[in-house]
């Protein structure tokens, strides 16, 4: 198929686009931006989003990459001044950005997590973890049921989901699901294979929906590891970092993994960046031969520079406390907005920090009113594990102008949904 693309410098229109994506990326892709209106996204700033026709989106979505909002100055300073100077580096000799930035990550890490792995992607920071468990005998994964930790074939083996992982079957041998927050299945699972396990979890399940766990569940998972002899793998490549108002989920609890799982916000929203840290002792196989697991660009010097522009902001602007804050007055006010529209059908909203969920009884709901959403000029999030949940995971650099734009957008959208559905009465 020949397509004519645009001289160099000029964007392709919307059809033009759209032809493209068919023919060289996904037509499933190319659908998928027709249905939310067939925007095309061509700047970006703070909570904002621009498209090529000028109109404004308030960026509640971005599936938790953007806590600092898009652009933030901060991130923006330090990632400018690294490409001047050195983008990507040799990889033989020492480089200061990778070790400035692991410092600055574990200077941030629950206790004892001493050493830093730097990978691309969420799902490369799990392939690292999966290696370093082994090293350690830790043949064996148990993770939860309708989580997500990835689609890489390592990761996905995690991934509880079969509609993901049965296309690419058979997978990691030895991997198995217990029910999120049951402890006791995850008691009988650890028993019949003592000091052979790791388990991967997440503080709150964002895929599956905004699922948070019982009181004390992650500080019960950390017990049972220490008995049964097993690693802990805590995920918080979507939670980490102040997504749900503190540095870490597992950190109210006191939890202290083994491994930890960062991503999506340590970029800054700039240059894709993630990392596994580890305890020395966990780390020892790696800390002793550098060339055990290797990435080209693993601890490339522009995405050191963007994670550490990315805690710095996060420090200077609190915005960690900002995400707890503006979390529980969204949770309150887009609560109060829903179930006055949809009543009985909104079956839940809940959320912590700025990972915020609403729960519809039955199937439909929430993907009408996504699109809704977008038609109102607000970007949200679907679930990729649970299609009754829409996902709200907005920056913590809202201002009040931007929280008044998302309740009247929210209070439209669900307006317009309500009246789709409401049954009229024709008169015979």
């Amino acid at each position: 198929m020949t397509v004519t693309t645009p001289p160099t410098g000029e964007l392709p229109g919307r059809e033009a686009l759209g032809r493209l994506y068919r023919a060289r990326l996904s037509k499933g892709r190319a659908t998928l931006g027709e249905l939310f209106g067939g925007h095309v996204e061509v700047a970006s700033e703070g909570a904002w989003v621009t498209t090529a026709e000028g109109r404004r989106f308030l960026n509640c979505g971005g599936y938790g990459v953007f806590l600092t909002g898009a652009k933030h100055p901060t991130v923006l300073r330090h990632v400018r001044e690294q490409l001047e100077h050195h983008p990507v580096a040799t990889r033989l000799f020492m480089e200061p950005q990778v070790a400035l930035a692991a410092e600055a990550l574990v200077s941030v890490a629950p206790p004892g997590l001493e050493r830093v792995h730097f990978a691309g992607s969420g799902a490369e920071a799990v392939e690292a973890a999966i290696k370093v468990a082994r090293t350690r005998g830790r043949t064996r994964l148990i993770s939860m049921a309708d989580g997500y930790h990835g689609k890489t074939m390592g990761a996905l083996s995690l991934t509880g989901k079969d509609v993901f992982q049965d296309p690419f079957r058979p997978l990691l041998p030895s991997a198995s699901h217990v029910p999120y927050g049951d402890a006791e299945a995850l008691r009988k699972e650890l028993a019949a294979c003592p000091g052979e396990a790791c388990v991967f979890v997440e503080p709150v399940q964002g895929e599956a929906g905004v699922v948070i766990p019982p009181p004390g569940y992650l500080g019960t998972v950390e017990s049972m590891c220490r008995e049964y002899g097993a690693l802990l793998a805590v995920d918080e490549i979507q939670t980490g970092l102040g997504r749900l108002g503190t540095w870490w989920g597992c950190g109210p609890e006191g939890v202290r993994p083994d491994l930890l799982l960062v991503g999506k916000g340590l970029s800054g929203g700039v240059v894709p960046v993630s990392a596994v840290l580890a305890t020395p002792e966990v780390f020892e196989a790696f800390d002793r031969d550098p060339y055990l697991h290797t990435s080209t660009f693993s601890g490339a010097p522009l995405a050191m520079a963007a994670a550490r522009g990315a805690i710095a902001a996060l420090r200077e602007d609190n915005l960690v406390g900002r995400a707890r804050v503006l979390g529980d007055e969204i949770l309150r006010v887009v609560g109060r907005i829903v179930r006055g529209h949809y009543g009985p059908a909104v079956r839940e909203v809940r959320g912590r920090g700025l990972l915020l969920g609403i729960e519809f009884a039955e199937p439909g709901p929430a993907g009408d009113l996504l699109i809704e959403l977008v038609q109102h000029g607000v970007i949200a999030n679907h679930s990729l594990n649970s299609h009754l949940v829409l996902r709200l995971t907005p920056p913590a650099v809202l201002t009040r102008g931007d929280l008044d734009f998302l309740y009247e957008a929210v209070d439209r959208a669900c307006r317009a949904q309500a009246a789709r559905h409401t049954p009229t009465c024709e008169s015979g």
